[in-house]
């Protein structure tokens, strides 16, 4: 098991960042000009920092075969 420390860290990173971005988005779109462009590209890292947890998520848990 101590070889998903590191696994466990960097969920944790993309986690933090995740809900960083999240904070950012939303400040975004409160604000009366929305930079379109720069929400899009933020939403997308979004969504590729959400893949990349689930993948470690994956593979932190082990597979249940029922």
């Amino acid at each position: 098991m101590d070889d998903q420390e590191p696994l466990r860290r960097r969920l944790e990173e993309l986690r933090q960042d995740h809900r960083d971005l999240d904070d950012v988005i939303a400040r975004l779109t409160d604000t009366p000009v929305v930079d379109q462009l720069q929400l899009q590209r933020l939403k997308k890292r979004k969504l590729m920092l959400k893949d990349q947890m689930m993948q470690i998520e994956s593979r932190l848990l082990p597979d249940i075969i029922a």
